[in-house]
């Protein structure tokens, strides 16, 4: 099976039923089988051949998906990028990986035309406008499969997806026929999704979240309402009722705005039966708040990597029972523990959490030593397992949780601090829409602990009611020495937050031993 073969099986079977909707537009699933081949047979006159790669710079529209499966069509792989990059990040992309074609949104011609400007790799540029097909493509001959495309087999990359490169230069993800495949498989047999579903995705297509929203969408048949901005969230909400939704993917911070926006149309929420979160570790204070808002949606938390795609979730029954684990390995998946010397720890204990199955990346392009760094060998003679870098601990039952990605982790006077104990207590303060903790280096301790907050509009709590609160749920060493009130949490494209910036936002002054809270005029509330 080949990720395009996917959408091939469903057009033929399903070829009138709603695909995409995008604004006021909505294509069948043989508009969208038809609208591929286009882009195929356009890629094809250009000269792609299999194994080229073409880049893809799109928003979340209609023209992100019909270029998607138009490129693995021709045989190509696809390497999406995200629309709001700059231009020098697109630079180093484009050197990166070389692809042939670039196809991008006529709204980012500023950006290309800085990046291509400065690219020792220059590829052809091919427009779209409006968030349709390249009108390059529109009147070409529609493509039933070449010589190209059909000796490409399920061993040969589909994807190359960078990661957000918040630890250093992005890592440009392969994944192939067989990852992709698998793993839309395994997502959406424990989603349970069936062909009526309706899911909303305002998480960007071009990363691994929102691109398996796309080919779970063709492998089920249900309708994918793509959406291009998460600006305003009561827009979303009576999108979501408009539309009568069932699936909502999203991620922690975007739950946290959705809890604190109004909707006009409550109502329509209850045809929501599922919400799933990844990206970050869903806070168990807002699990039951999102139960209020969504009454009849079964919740799944989720946790997964570029690397891997998708790795274990939560079953809604669980959730209650276990709001801070991450589930068990999702289908067709194993994980173990193993500590710095690679032997299996016991239940309960901390370690770096492994991943095997079909699911793991074939490697970083053009990166074998950071490749050999992640994939490792396993139990069978020249098997390559992920190692992931989280540390994870399970319990005697095989449940999962997250304790620290091992980069966060820092010691303070001999302890090491996983920021997630902290950032729990901080979101059981109603007040608190995010939290984030993160290590100020300190001559004297090593490090100290700091905690940035979001607060919710019209909140009253301060950084000094904050820290009082910590100290009445937390033991003294894991009190936050400061707390910065903040408008927002700095983020990765994907959702996480860049907590290298937070630790940048300290004033130098502050003294290591003070015990008062920031002065609120350094915070970027304050300013």
């Amino acid at each position: 099976m080949l990720v395009h073969n996917m959408l091939d099986l469903t057009a033929h079977e399903r070829p009138s039923s709603s695909a995409l909707i995008a604004g006021d537009v909505t294509l069948t699933f043989a508009d969208v089988k038809a609208a591929s081949e286009r882009i195929a047979a356009g890629l094809a006159i250009l000269g792609v051949r299999r194994g080229d790669r073409v880049a893809l710079l799109a928003e979340n529209s209609l023209s992100f998906p019909i270029c998607l499966f138009g490129i693995l069509k021709a045989g190509a792989i696809a390497v999406p990028l995200n629309p709001t990059i700059r231009s020098e990040r697109l630079v180093y992309l484009l050197n990166d990986c070389s692809p042939r074609i670039l196809i991008a949104d006529c709204k980012l011609a500023a950006t290309v035309s800085d990046a291509l400007a400065q690219t020792s790799h220059s590829p052809v540029v091919v427009w779209a406008e409006n968030g349709l097909e390249p009108r390059l493509f529109a009147d070409a001959v529609p493509w039933h499969g070449g010589i190209h495309c059909d000796e490409t087999i399920d061993q040969d990359l589909a994807v190359i997806l960078y990661t957000s490169g918040s630890t250093g230069q992005p890592k440009g993800v392969m994944l192939t026929h067989h990852n992709v495949c698998n793993s839309t498989c395994s997502i959406s047999s424990y989603l349970g999704n069936v062909p009526n579903d309706v899911v909303l995705c305002v998480l960007p297509v071009s990363f691994s979240y929102g691109l398996f929203q796309i080919t779970t969408a063709v492998q089920i048949g249900f309708c994918l309402v793509l959406e291009r901005s998460f600006a305003y969230p009561s827009q979303v909400l009576d999108r979501i009722s408009d539309l009568g939704a069932t699936g909502v993917p999203g991620v922690p911070s975007l739950f946290a705005r959705l809890l604190c926006s109004p909707t006009r149309r409550r109502s329509g929420l209850t045809n929501v039966r599922y919400i799933s979160s990844a990206a970050a570790p869903l806070p168990p204070a807002h699990i039951s708040q999102l139960n209020v808002l969504f009454p009849a949606a079964r919740l799944f938390s989720m946790y997964g990597l570029t690397e891997c795609t998708r790795v274990s979730y939560l079953a809604p029954e669980d959730v209650q029972h276990r709001p801070d684990s991450v589930g068990k390995a999702m289908p067709n998946c194993e994980v173990y523990i193993v500590d710095d010397r690679g032997q299996r720890v016991l239940p309960g204990q901390v370690g770096e959490l492994v991943v095997r199955g079909s699911n793991v990346m074939r490697g970083y392009w053009g990166k074998p030593a950071e490749t050999a760094q992640r994939l490792r060998n396993g139990n069978i003679p020249d098997e390559r397992v992920l190692y992931t870098g989280d540390l994870f601990r399970m319990d005697d039952e095989g449940f999962l949780y997250f304790v620290a990605r091992r980069d966060d982790v820092f010691k303070s006077n001999g302890r090491k601090i996983a920021p997630k104990e902290i950032e729990a207590v901080l979101y059981e303060v109603p007040d608190v829409m995010e939290a984030a903790v993160v290590g100020i280096p300190d001559p004297v301790d090593g490090y100290i602990v700091k905690a940035c907050v979001v607060l919710r509009e019209g909140a009253a709590a301060t950084d000094s009611s904050l820290r009082q609160y910590c100290r009445s749920r937390l033991e003294p060493a894991l009190v936050p020495k400061h707390v910065e009130v903040c408008r927002a949490l700095p983020k990765t494209e994907s959702g996480k937050v860049k907590r290298k910036e937070l630790q940048a936002l300290r004033r130098p002054e502050t003294s290591i031993m003070e015990d008062s809270a920031y002065d609120r005029s350094c915070s970027p509330q304050g300013r």
